[in-house]
């Protein structure tokens, strides 16, 4: 898979992004898509063949190996790669529909017509909703498979030797693992970068969310205060009209 021409997209995120943004990309390629090419993949090869069990009994290897490993890591983490990047598109795509409305706007109506967006990349509206669906959505789809990978690897572990007699094996066969230390050396870098990533996404959610409580409770505290001062200067425009008025009806004394 080209792996760059993935970063290639979602790097145009980055102008998008918050900082935490900008370090959560940082971590996904520098610390898991480079991990993952580089080294990764060398690493655990063809699982399969470097699966032995001491047994000569046809399909006994092959069962055993199904049994503990449903789903090979390499497979697992790309498709966590690719799920997780998967939700930056939709900042992208929401950006550029923005860009297309405004140069349809400005087609229509000319080049000095009034914008649609102040700035189509700010995230207001419609794309403050779409930036921040999109840190849920990785957030869980992070979350979901270190769960699997948790459930089907018991603490992420990998043991030297596992027991198997499932048939067709003629009785508890003994089968082991190729690499298992730097296969667990491995696991636990990619479980630890990925809940880095997990918590990166939390914290620009809180702080995503903190801010615009925070814009909208000075915009709200702003309103009524122009509210109040507009309430003041017409009662005191009440008030001087009617004190005008009452000294222009007041009697003149005949002394």
């Amino acid at each position: 898979m080209n792996w760059g021409s993935l970063q290639g997209i979602l790097s145009g995120v980055n102008k998008y992004s918050t900082g935490f943004g900008r370090i959560w990309l940082s971590v996904v390629f520098l610390f898991r898509v480079m991990v993952y090419v580089v080294a990764a993949e060398k690493v655990w090869g063809d699982d399969q063949k470097d699966f032995e069990c001491n047994t000569k009994q046809p399909g006994c290897e092959n069962v055993c190996f199904d049994n503990y490993f449903p789903i090979s890591h390499i497979r697992l983490w790309a498709l966590q790669l690719i799920f997780v990047s998967t939700p930056s598109l939709l900042v992208v795509m929401h950006v550029a529909y923005r860009e297309d409305r405004e140069k349809k706007n400005k087609r229509k109506h000319g080049e000095q017509c009034h914008s649609l967006y102040q700035d189509t990349g700010k995230k207001k509206g419609g794309l403050w909703w779409t930036y921040v669906i999109s840190l849920v959505c990785k957030a869980v789809i992070d979350v979901g498979f270190l769960y699997i990978l948790h459930n089907i690897y018991k603490n992420f572990d990998l043991p030297r030797l596992v027991k198997c007699e499932l048939p067709p094996c003629p009785n508890v066969v003994d089968c082991f693992i190729a690499r298992p230390t730097e296969k667990r050396i491995f696991t636990i870098f990619m479980v630890v970068t990925a809940g880095i990533c997990v918590l990166l996404n939390i914290a620009e959610f809180l702080y995503l969310v903190s801010k615009r409580i925070i814009s909208d409770c000075c915009m709200s505290g702003r309103r009524q205060h122009a509210n109040h001062s507009t309430k003041t200067s017409t009662v005191l425009l009440d008030k001087s009209s009617d004190g005008a008025f009452s000294s222009e009806n007041k009697p003149y004394s005949l002394n």
